[in-house]
Formats: C-alpha cells, structure tokens, sequence
C-alpha cells in the first residue's frame, strides 16, 4: 500500500478552466521537485465551464490528483471546508487560491517554519496587484477588523497558509454555517507565523470575487470575530437619550428665557428621521445576529460532496 502523502496542497476552484492547465503545471514541476510526498486535492465549487471535466480528465490521469466535486456552488469559504475534510495529509494542508495569485512555490518556506515547531504559517501581503480601489477596501476593512475583534487577526492576511494536521481537524470539527476561516484559524490559536510575499496577479481569467461577495466576506468577519455592532446598539441608545435630554433642556430654557419653544416641519421632519434612522439600524444589527442563529439552527450539512476522485477511482458522497 502506498504511504500516505505528508503535506496536501488544497485549491478551490469555481470557473477556472483557464487558469487551471496554468496551476497543473506550476504544481506539476512543485511536486516532481520536492523530496516530500503531496497530493492536491482540487474542489470543483459548481462551476458552469469546462473546469469540472478537465479536473475529472486530471484526476483520472495523475493519482497525485485528488478531485471533489461540490453538488453545486457553495462559495469560496465552504468549498475550502469542503476540501479540508477529505484531505490526507498527515503532517499540514496548504491552502492556495486557485488563480495563482497565492504562489504554491513557497511551500518549501512554509514547511521549513512548519517544521520550526509553528502550528500555522500565514501568508502576509505586503503588496497587491489589484485595482486601487479594491486595494484601499482591503486595507481599510483589515484594519477595522483588527480593532473592533476580540481575537487577534493578523493584518492583510488571508487563506493562504500551510497549517499542520491538528490545526485542519480542529477546524473540521468547528459546525459555524457562516464560516470565516482565516478568523477561525486565529481563534484556535497555538504557535503562528506570518511569512510576508508579494501577492501576484491573476493568472488567467476574471476575478470570481465581486464586490458583492466580498461584502457577505466581511460581515462573515465582523459579525462572527466582534462584540462590537451589538453593543454599538446600546451606544447608540445612550447617545439617544443623552441627546434627548439634552434638546428638552433647550427647549426648556428657550421657553423660561424667550416665551417660544422651536416649531415648525423641519425641526419635527429632523427629529422623526434622526429617531427611525437609529432605530432601523438597530434593528438591522440585531437582525444580523438572528440569521446567523437562524441558519445555524437548521442543522443542515455545510456542504454536499457529489462525487469525487481519489487515486484514480471515482467514490460517491
């Protein structure tokens, strides 16, 4: 029987049928290279191209190839999941993007560190080759992340890391439906690293993050990793209040002092929107919250697995 590989390398994949032959052949000449022995393990996260058949084409081909195949698109963060719990590392997964903007080559550095008695090395972006705009989003969101979450989630870092087997089953046993991996990977703590890198661009392809996307993302991060919009509803109570009481001592004053108290269609336009405004925002805080609980609640799988390809043999589930 063939040992076990010791290091798997996991890429979710959605709409890649041009990037993909571009990462087989990185990790191709990645694997032929190292002493140590890797599998790849591919998802297919519901792709509408021709991704899903040329991964069944490579998998069947290459035993080093090992391909799951998602019952339809479940996005990024579940596909990962999905991912991490078929893999068969024995010793750590390595988590890469798919359009190879996170280089695979720097396994062999993530493994060194590794292998230092670290649990998890995250990679840590010290440059992106993206649209401004995006680029001052991502900088602005990690920072605001940072300060407002009671764990400490090391800036500009994403999934891209190497974590050792305990890391990966620790995370496997977590249920949370509204899943942020890179948030949880900080919350279980041990030993952690970052090892900087100068993110590269898209290989091929467009982005399959929108804005929209990474939206849902960040208030995965935000809502999940902070105490903060809950509370930031009974400050905002108090704030009211205090201003409240604050517009009656005027109103007071205004009538001891001038005989008038202020009237009129805008003053009572001002406070009716200033009051529903702070009122619908809360509601929506808290509404955040009982999603969440909403969807956890159901007890639904993560993810439903079709099919997938293991050293060259179909399985189901």
């Amino acid at each position: 029987m063939a040992e076990k590989p010791q290091l798997s390398i996991l890429a979710p994949l959605y709409n890649e049928e041009e990037s993909l032959p571009l990462l087989v052949a990185r990790l191709n000449k990645l694997m032929d290279e190292s002493p140590l022995r890797i599998e790849v393990v591919l998802v297919n996260d519901g792709s509408k191209d021709k991704t899903e058949d040329m991964m069944r084409q490579l998998a069947l081909a290459d035993s080093r190839y090992h391909c799951v195949f998602l019952a339809r698109n479940y996005g990024h963060q579940l596909a990962l999941s999905a991912g991490m719990s078929v893999v068969n590392g024995t010793e750590g997964v390595m988590v890469i993007d798919g359009d190879l903007q996170d280089p695979p080559e720097l396994l062999g550095q993530f493994y060194e560190l590794l292998k230092q008695g670290n649990d998890v090395v995250y990679a840590v972006r010290k440059k992106r080759k993206e649209g401004i705009l995006k680029r001052a989003a991502y900088h602005l969101f990690y920072r605001l992340l940072k300060k407002i979450s009671y764990i400490d989630i090391p800036l500009d870092s994403g999934d891209f890391c190497l974590m050792n087997r305990r890391i990966v089953d620790i995370l496997n046993k977590m249920p949370e439906e509204s899943r942020y991996i890179r948030g949880m990977r900080s919350w279980i703590g041990f030993k952690q690293v970052g090892l900087e890198y100068e993110r590269d661009e898209r290989q091929a392809g467009t982005s399959k993050y929108s804005f929209a996307l990474l939206w849902k993302l960040a208030y995965n991060g935000i809502f999940n990793f902070s105490e903060f919009p809950i509370k930031l509803v009974s400050r905002i109570g108090v704030f009211v209040i205090i201003f409240s009481i604050m517009y009656l001592i005027g109103v007071l004053l205004k009538k001891l002092i001038y005989g008038t108290v202020p009237e009129g269609f805008i003053t009572l336009f001002f406070i009716i929107s200033l009051f529903s405004g702070i009122q619908l925002i809360s509601l929506g805080l808290i509404g955040e919250y009982i999603l969440r609980i909403f969807f956890q609640t159901k007890g639904r799988p993560l993810f439903i697995i079709k099919d997938r390809i293991e050293n060259k043999v179909i399985k189901e589930g």
